[in-house]
């Protein structure tokens, strides 16, 4: 049987990710997001998926992105830049963390801090997964792992997806390298979290077209579908020109959005037999 997780990432970073999330769940078939507990819309995105209690929602752990620690910055200093925020992207804080530069205590107490901060809203947590992939880089998804033993959180993403896979999505090699280190990275991660029993997806799509997805590419990905559970990762948004202004990650929301409410790949999903589903169907 093909199963097919939609996860929407990126949950209370600002209030057009949030509407248009709750928009792709109610009328189009993402089934799943992750929510960012530092993240300055974050109240708003718990009181949205409080009225959708079938919705998945997974903790998005945050380390890098620009976006403000749960901590305060003096409790928390190696984390952070002069303004008190995260650093830019995952390349920023692995130079950081593998050069030494963070301290491994205040690491822990920052992803604590976050986890807890996502439980006490009562949320429907159904897994753990990060702000571009972090929790999967080795030196930290053992104590993302050990976390989520503590917690009772039994449930993760792997973002191993293959290769050689693209989908029609046209990336340069720069893009390429990254996702195929990152993949690799997600593949130890898999390995360790199967001999812990934390369960995940079998398959992963949507690491190469990161904030490109389109209707055609998700068309593309749904006709791929192998066997078993597999997760799309996608990043919508009710307008792109707006958020384009606040982050500089060249994503196109609005397109994502658009591509799961296309009537067409609905009925791609009954025409392959797709079970949608979310990370606690696992």
């Amino acid at each position: 049987m093909k199963k097919l997780i939609v996860n929407a990432d990126d949950f209370g970073l600002h209030t057009l990710i949030n509407q248009g999330i709750i928009k792709g769940y109610r009328e189009g078939f993402i089934t799943s997001t992750s929510i960012m507990p530092s993240a300055d819309a974050f109240d708003e995105a718990v009181a949205l998926a409080q009225d959708e209690p079938k919705l998945g929602i997974g903790i998005h752990l945050t380390l890098v992105g620009g976006v403000k620690p749960v901590l305060p910055k003096e409790k928390i200093a190696s984390l952070v830049d002069a303004e008190g925020c995260f650093l830019p992207d995952y390349v920023a804080f692995a130079k950081r963390f593998y050069t030494g530069g963070v301290k491994s205590s205040e690491l822990e107490a920052e992803l604590r801090a976050q986890i807890e901060k996502a439980l006490v809203s009562k949320l429907n947590i159904t897994h753990i997964d990060s702000h571009q992939h972090t929790h999967v880089l080795p030196g930290i998804n053992g104590l993302v792992r050990k976390l989520c033993n503590e917690y009772n959180i039994k449930r993760e993403r792997i973002p191993k997806e293959g290769y050689t896979f693209s989908g029609g999505f046209q990336a340069g090699i720069g893009r390429k390298i990254g996702r195929c280190g990152l993949s690799f990275c997600a593949d130890l991660a898999r390995l360790s979290a199967d001999g812990e029993g934390i369960k995940h997806p079998d398959y992963f799509f949507g690491m190469l077209a990161g904030g490109h997805l389109n209707a055609q590419l998700v068309g593309n990905i749904i006709r791929a579908l192998p066997e078993g559970v597999s997760e799309i990762m996608t990043h919508p948004g009710l307008e792109t020109a707006p958020l384009a202004k606040l982050y500089a990650w060249h994503y196109t929301w609005e397109t994502e959005l658009a591509s799961y409410l296309s009537e067409s790949n609905k009925e791609l999903l009954k025409k392959y037999n797709v079970q949608l589903a979310n990370f606690g169907d696992l």
